[in-house]
C-alpha cells in the first residue's frame, strides 16, 4: 500500500531524507551540499560543469551534470536522481551568474544568459520538481538576492533576475501552500564567491564583499531546517535575509518611504549625486 508523504512536522524522520542542488560545484552550493551531507541528507550535486567530481566519493551524493536553461535536462536529472535516492524531498535553485558594470557597458548576450540561468533556471526547475515535491510535501527553496531589496546600479540586470526570482517565490508560497509543499528564499549581499572575481561596483566597495559562501550555506541550511521543525509553520516567513547588512536593508525597505528607501540605497552603490 501507498505510505503517506511527509509532512513539515515529521519530515525529519524520514530515514532518507533527499536534497537536490544546481550550481553545486563550489562555492554556496557546494557547502550547501556538504552541510546536508554532514547531516546525513542524500544529496544531489549538479553543475553545468565537472566540478561536481569533489563528491565523487561520497557515499550519499550523486552527481550529475545540469544546464538549468534547458527543461529537458531538468526533467531527465530530475527523474534519475528521484529514481536513485527514492524520491525528491528539496530541491534548491542556486545556480546563477551576474555581470557588474553599467548597463550600457555590457549587451545582449550578457543580459540573457542572466535571464536563462536566474530566472528560467529556477521556473524551470520548480515546474520539473512540481511531481516529486507534492508526492513528498516537500520545499523549495530559491537563493535570491539582496539585490531583491531594490534596484542595484552596475547591477541592473542581475538586480531584475533576483526581482523575478522574490515575486515567484511570493506567488508560489501561496499556490502551493495547499499542496503542502513550502516555498522560500535566501537572500545574500555581497559573498566572496567565484561570482564576484572581477567585479568592483560601487555598493561592493562602500559595503564590503563580507559575506563568506560557509556562512551563507549555514543560512541556507537554517531556512530547509525551519521548514522541517516540529512547530507549526509561519506563513509570514518567506524571505530569509542574510547578515547584519541586508537584515536591515530589508527592514528599512518595509519601514521607510520610497523616496528614503532610493536615497539610501543610492548612497551605498552609486558614485552619481543621489537627491530626495
Amino acid at each position: 500500500p501507498a505510505t503517506r508523504a511527509p509532512s513539515y512536522s515529521c519530515a525529519m524522520n524520514l530515514p532518507k531524507p533527499t536534497a537536490f542542488i544546481t550550481g553545486a560545484g563550489r562555492g554556496i552550493g557546494r557547502l550547501t551540499a556538504e552541510k546536508l551531507l554532514d547531516r546525513g541528507w542524500t544529496v544531489g550535486v549538479y553543475d553545468i560543469t565537472d566540478d561536481v567530481s569533489w563528491a565523487d566519493g561520497h557515499d550519499r551524493a550523486i552527481t550529475g551534470r545540469l544546464d538549468v536553461r534547458d527543461p529537458g535536462q531538468w526533467e531527465s536529472a530530475l527523474a534519475d536522481f528521484a529514481e536513485r535516492a527514492a524520491g525528491l524531498y528539496l530541491l534548491v535553485n542556486n545556480a546563477g551568474v551576474l555581470y557588474g558594470s553599467a548597463f550600457a557597458d555590457a549587451d545582449y548576450a550578457a543580459d540573457e544568459r542572466i535571464i536563462d540561468v536566474n530566472v528560467k533556471g529556477v521556473i524551470y526547475g520548480a515546474r520539473a520538481a512540481l511531481p516529486y515535491l507534492r508526492e513528498s510535501r516537500g520545499q523549495l527553496v530559491n537563493v535570491a538576492s539582496a539585490a531583491a531589496i531594490y534596484g542595484t546600479p552596475d547591477m541592473a540586470v542581475y538586480s531584475a533576475s533576483k526581482f523575478a526570482v522574490r515575486g515567484f517565490t511570493e506567488a508560489l508560497e501561496y499556490e502551493w501552500r495547499e499542496l503542502g509543499i513550502r516555498v522560500a528564499s535566501v537572500w545574500p549581499l555581497f559573498t566572496d564567491t567565484g561570482m564576484l572575481d572581477g567585479v568592483e561596483t560601487t555598493g561592493t566597495k562602500r559595503l564590503g564583499v563580507r559575506l563568506t559562501p560557509a556562512y551563507v550555506a549555514g543560512k541556507i541550511v537554517d531556512c530547509i531546517e525551519d521548514g522541517l521543525a516540529d512547530k507549526p509553520r509561519s506563513p509570514a516567513k518567506v524571505h530569509y535575509p542574510v547578515g547584519a547588512q541586508a537584515t536591515v536593508l530589508k527592514a528599512g525597505s518595509h519601514m521607510s518611504p520610497p523616496f528614503l528607501t532610493r536615497f539610501v540605497n543610492g548612497k551605498l552603490t552609486t558614485k552619481r549625486k543621489i537627491g530626495f
